[in-house]
This record gives structure tokens, sequence and C-alpha cells, in this order.
């Protein structure tokens, strides 16, 4: 039976763990006690394997660092420091707003707000914002295009069928074709038509699925990594559209003239997507060692019929951000020289 106090302390842990601030708690010789979801999640590391650990198990501490926070224990005082740069001991780099807290019980309470996360959002919103945008004028110049083509296919169709001569048919049979070609290209730049056929299936299969085809192409100077989580639940979503979406993004990479993909996923907590915050969310990273996208392509990127090479259509990473953002997901990705991971973020539940 469980006592008032063990209620209120499982209350206390349910209110810590949809905070969306990391928070740490450090004992006097600045080891941890505690961390929440978001500190996990921050710092990609286990509460259950850390705790227990020095600070200096998640972060790389230095001595001015180390000082001011025994300075704190020792004068049960509290402080700021505003956009402080930390380094994760995996090597993430991050801006920060810090605040150490003493407690009565001669702990410090760390609460770590990522000031890049707020950048990261605004963009993401940004990015969402131009893709309905585009879409729409996609869809206005589609109208305007496959109106007027209809009406030259059955012109030609009538033309064709008054023509006696074989000869002059082949014209006519050229201006249809040439309709039906463009007529494609038009709603392959639109997208997917249908809704997403959404039923509970394992990530892990749709991503098997991506590298069996990819081993199908027989690309054997490629090396193709798996590194996934096998703890990540069952998603409500079409696997057909993730098929597509992750096979774009792979073959994307392999053009980039890679010669090392790396496939992972891992599940995300607190992850907000546009102006929406979910409490778990599937990751999939497709990193690669090509050349980098080009500095003046990375806002337009998802924009269809933008590419950097001379013989790609520019619609993969279009369709394959359409399809992702059917089923309230997004696809980010940074890249440099030598390193570009594109990132979909897929909610396990609505918001």
């Amino acid at each position: 039976m469980p006592t008032p106090d063990d209620k209120q302390r499982l209350q206390c842990a349910r209110l810590l763990g949809i905070q969306s601030t990391a928070l740490l708690l450090l004992d006097n010789d600045l080891q941890l006690l505690y961390l929440n979801p978001a500190a996990e999640n921050l710092f990609q590391v286990s509460s259950r394997q850390i705790t227990g650990q020095p600070w200096s198990s998640v972060v790389l501490v230095s001595e001015t660092m180390q000082k001011h926070l025994l300075d704190a224990l020792d004068q049960q005082i509290s402080f700021i420091e505003r956009e402080l740069e930390l380094t994760a001991v995996n090597g993430q780099q991050m801006v920060v707003d810090f605040t150490v807290t003493t407690t009565s019980h001669s702990e410090l309470l760390l609460e770590i707000v990522r000031r890049d996360q707020f950048i990261r959002i605004a963009h993401e919103e940004q990015l969402l914002v131009q893709q309905r945008a585009a879409r729409e004028l996609l869809r206005g110049m589609a109208h305007e295009i496959k109106n007027p083509l209809g009406g030259l296919r059955g012109a030609a169709q009538l033309l064709e069928s008054e023509l006696g001569d074989e000869e002059m048919k082949e014209y006519t049979q050229v201006i249809m074709r040439e309709a039906d070609r463009l007529r494609n290209l038009v709603d392959r730049m639109l997208g997917p038509n249908d809704l997403p056929h959404k039923q509970m299936i394992n990530i892990h299969q749709v991503l098997e699925h991506v590298h069996s085809l990819v081993e199908a192409e027989g690309n054997e100077a490629i090396q193709l990594v798996r590194e996934y989580d096998p703890s990540i639940p069952d998603l409500c979503a079409d696997s057909e559209q993730l098929i597509q979406a992750v096979l774009n993004l792979v073959r994307n990479a392999m053009q980039s003239g890679a010669d090392r993909i790396v496939l992972s996923s891992r599940a995300q907590r607190q992850v907000t997507i546009g102006q929406k915050r979910y409490r778990l969310a599937v990751r999939i990273d497709i990193s690669d060692n090509g050349k980098g996208i080009d500095e003046n392509m990375k806002e337009q990127i998802f924009y269809p019929m933008i590419t950097g090479r001379a013989e790609g259509t520019g619609l993969g990473l279009s369709i394959a951000q359409s399809m992702v953002n059917r089923h309230n997901g997004i696809i980010e990705f940074t890249s440099e020289p030598g390193s570009t991971m594109f990132t979909i973020l897929l909610p396990l539940e609505e918001a």
C-alpha cells in the first residue's frame, strides 16, 4: 500500500518527467543523484547507468566551472550563466542558459535550457510554413498547367482520328507522349495524392526493407551500416510511404559520393515539431561521409526541382519531406564537407 510520501514522490517524478528543461541534481561531491528525461535526451545518456557517477561523466567540466559549483555549495549561493558553451562527453557542443540552485540538503540543482534549441524550433516552424506555401503554389501551378494539357492531348487525339497518313500520325503521337510526360512530372512535383494508410508497424521493418533494396542494387563501393535501438515501440504509420522517404534519403547519400552510410534509430523524448510537443518520438538518422550540401542550397534543399546534380530531378528530398509531414513528422539535416546527417523525427503519439 503506497504511503502519502510514496504518492508525493511519484507525483514529483511525473512532474519532473514532463519538464522540457534538463534538470540534474548533484551531491556535495558533484556526483549525479538524479537526471530527468529532458537531461537524458540532451546529453544522450541513461539515468540508470549514469546515476552515482561524477558530473564530469556527462559534460566536459572546466576547472573554472568546477570551482564555481563548489563555491556555490560552500557559500550556499545560486547563480545563472547565460549563453554558456557546453561540450557533452560525446563531443556534442551546445549553447545553454545554466542555472544553479543550492538546496537545503547541500545539493545542487542544475537547470539547463538549450538556447540553440529555440533556434532549431524557429527554423523548423519556418521550414514547415515554407513547405506549405510551396505546396499551395505548386497546386495552383499544376491546375493551370494540367488543364490546357488535357485540351492539347484531346485535340491531338481528334486530329489523329482525322489523319489518313500514318507518317503524320507520328507527330500527334509525339504531342500526346509529351503531354503525358509533362502531366506525370507535375504529379510527381505535387507528391503522393493518397492519404496515408496507417497501421501499427515496426520502424525497423521499414529500415530493413530499405537496406535490402539498396543491397539488391549491388553497389559494393558503399558500406551501409545499421545501428538500431531495438526498444523502440511500434508506431501507427504508412509503411510504404516511410520506405519511400527513407529510400530517397539513402539514395541521396549514395549520390553524394559517400562510401559509408550509417542508418540508425533511437527513441527521443520531449520532442518539439513545429509548434507541437510530443513526449516520445522515433528518430532515424541517415549519415554519410559524402561531399556535403552546398552552402547556397541549404535553405532550398526541400523545394521541388532543387538539386546539385546535373542529372538529378530535385524531387527526392521534396517527396520525402512531404511523406514525413503527413505523419506529423519532419526531416532536418546538418551538413559540412565529409559529414552530412538527415534526421527523420516521427511522433509516437498525438500532441
